[in-house]
């Protein structure tokens, strides 16, 4: 199929893209590297009226170091982020998440936000930024906020974030001494989305368990430092928490099984690869 007709505006800066959010509120969407908004356009699953082009915004390109977090602008490709000079020693978690998210050709075009906005619960980057306990900034004609990770995804394809706001940033709290991580998935073919995702985040305190492809939402869980069977046991009440449902592609029991046996992996690995700085 192709998409109902629309109109086209470029934005320059955050807050042009803001202005046409405002006028035009949910007859608008905002288009930056387009690989999933094009898709749902083509199957006319959405027909905005008017598309709000911020890829060229050099200002929502931005991917910078503030106060403890890298803050990935809008317009930012995932690729710029994937091949930035010290990822791994910043966030070793998205280095190593990274190559399961679909194809390089993709991760060239798609941007960080774009991947965040559209809330699949099967995308890695939602299941990162929840893990590491990230949030978003968000932006209106009126004025600014920030949106806890935990707080933003509410559903399938659904988030908190209003008609009239762009998502003009995520952004990733830098990794702390001591800290673990860990991320495995498992998919069909490599490249497709995750049947069932897990990203865990240890340290001394504890495990931070996230899961993504079982709910309608990536959701996280904070655990103490458990081992053997108490850990075990504890993934096996969040697997069952998760309410995973059969479907055409697998059933519910695989999903809890993958749950169990993935998060088992990822604290192993987390537990394995202690950061320090270097």
């Amino acid at each position: 199929m192709k998409p109902a007709a629309f109109d086209y505006q470029r934005a320059d800066s955050a807050a042009q893209a803001r202005e046409l959010l405002a006028h035009h509120g949910d007859d608008a969407r905002i288009l930056a590297g387009g690989q999933s908004l094009m898709a749902v356009l083509n199957m006319r699953l959405a027909q905005p009226q008017l598309l709000v082009d911020i890829s060229r915004s050099a200002s929502l390109a931005q991917v910078e170091v503030h106060d403890g977090w890298l803050q990935v602008g809008a317009a930012a490709t995932q690729a710029s982020v994937e091949w930035r000079a010290g990822l791994a020693q910043e966030l070793p978690l998205l280095a190593l998440a990274f190559p399961h998210i679909s194809h390089f050709q993709i991760r060239n075009r798609g941007t960080v936000c774009g991947s965040i906005a559209h809330a699949d619960p099967s995308a890695e980057l939602p299941l990162c930024l929840l893990a590491l306990k990230g949030e978003l900034v968000l932006g209106n004609a009126r004025r600014q906020r920030r949106v806890a990770a935990q707080d933003f995804f509410t559903g399938m394809l659904s988030t908190a974030r209003a008609s009239d706001e762009l998502l003009e940033a995520a952004r990733f709290p830098l990794t702390r001494p001591g800290q673990g991580f860990g991320f495995t998935e498992f998919s069909r073919r490599h490249g497709d989305f995750a049947i069932c995702a897990v990203a865990v985040v240890a340290d001394a305190a504890g495990l931070r368990v996230a899961v993504g492809g079982v709910a309608d939402r990536p959701l996280a869980r904070d655990l103490p430092p458990l081992d053997g069977s108490a850990l075990d046991d504890a993934l096996n009440e969040f697997a069952w928490d998760l309410d995973a449902r059969d479907d055409p592609q697998i059933s519910a029991a695989t999903r809890r099984h993958l749950v169990r046996q993935l998060g088992r992996q990822a604290v192993a690995q987390a537990r394995a690869q202690v950061w320090r700085p270097a």
